[in-house]
């Protein structure tokens, strides 16, 4: 519900691609958010009669000259551009909306941090996953202590991506723009299981690029062993190898009281729930997954990440993904990604 009565948090977006159109559209549609720069230095870029109205620049310097005034950035470019962008944000005294994952290197996340904190601003990281109705759910099902001691977590991801995705000379597939499977398609599944878990150890696995040689400069799938400091056993399971669609995205859980799995397409069911003393509530219908024309990718749950920046700036809440949660996300993916420099005895 609208509040009238405060002024509407006005947003930047930089980079108008699927995701960024995705946080534009949702702008508009809020009513307590104001859309007031498109920001994008492709000559392709083409705006919808919905942004008919709405300041476009080129660049994030030409934004700033203009004077716009702005109270948050959405960060919605490259991969390796998160961290730039979200630093000139910061120091222009916006605060940032930041796209997963928040960078590339825990080293930048921290500077990027750091930059909030002497600014007195604040990075909401995008991991939407968390509002799905089954992993909401998961997280007041785990907090309970209803399954008792954790014995083990499976995490499946079994997606496709292909030609029409890694687009010659764009920058997916490249090592150093991109950062690998588990940056680009699998962070908010890596997010889960910190969000839901705690922290990892004693990580062990493998990696395998079969069949996007010559699309990717890295791995395709990999499979992946550790512990939980918190006590019992996780896997994780990916590919991108999949033929022709998405497969699986799914998390089972095996614990002293019970066991869990919440599958489909993009962990958005409950399949499997048989816990001592325990009766499943009826959840709320899940959205559907976000469509990126050749591909689809996971839940469109956006519009609660705005609610949630616009209320935490209103001081009425706080940052359902905050920037250490999404520094603690890269620092586990960057371990996990360590062990490729590890030799493999077949």
């Amino acid at each position: 519900m609208a509040d009238i009565s405060a002024p509407k948090i006005r947003f930047a977006v930089i980079g108008i691609g699927h995701i960024g159109r995705r946080h534009a559209q949702l702008i508009l549609q809020n009513p307590n958010a104001a859309l007031v720069a498109l920001i994008d230095n492709r000559e392709d870029f083409i705006l919808e009669d919905d942004f008919a109205g709405v300041p476009r620049f080129a660049s994030l310097e030409e934004f700033i000259l203009a004077g716009v005034g702005a109270d948050v950035l959405c960060v919605c470019t490259p991969n390796y551009l998160h961290h730039p962008h979200t630093l000139a944000g910061l120091q222009h005294g916006l605060h940032v909306v930041c796209e997963k994952p928040m960078a590339l290197e825990a080293a930048h996340c921290q500077e990027m941090i750091d930059a909030a904190e002497a600014a007195n601003r604040q990075i909401f990281c995008v991991m939407q996953n968390r509002y799905s109705p089954p992993a909401v759910w998961l997280k007041e099902v785990v907090q309970s202590g209803v399954l008792g001691q954790l014995y083990h977590v499976q995490v499946n991801c079994f997606w496709n991506r292909n030609e029409r995705y890694y687009l010659p000379g764009g920058w997916r597939g490249d090592a150093v723009k991109d950062g690998g499977t588990l940056f680009t398609q699998f962070s908010h599944f890596v997010d889960m299981l910190y969000w839901l878990f705690g922290d990892v150890d004693r990580i062990n696995g493998q990696f395998r690029n079969f069949n996007h040689a010559a699309l990717t400069e890295f791995e395709d799938s990999g499979y992946l062993q550790f512990e939980f400091e918190n006590g019992g056993f996780g896997t994780f399971n990916y590919t991108t190898a999949v033929h022709s669609q998405n497969l699986e995205s799914s998390i089972t859980i095996i614990a002293e009281n019970g066991s869990i799995k919440v599958g489909g397409q993009y962990m958005n069911s409950v399949e499997y729930c048989d816990i001592r003393n325990y009766t499943l509530p009826e959840l709320k219908p899940c959205m559907p997954a976000n469509n990126y024309g050749h591909y689809t990718g996971s839940a469109a749950n956006h519009q609660f990440v705005f609610e949630n920046v616009i209320s935490t700036l209103r001081q009425q809440t706080t940052a359902t993904t905050n920037a250490q949660e999404g520094l603690k996300v890269v620092e586990i993916i960057e371990r996990m990604y360590a062990l490729k420099a590890v030799p493999v005895n077949l």
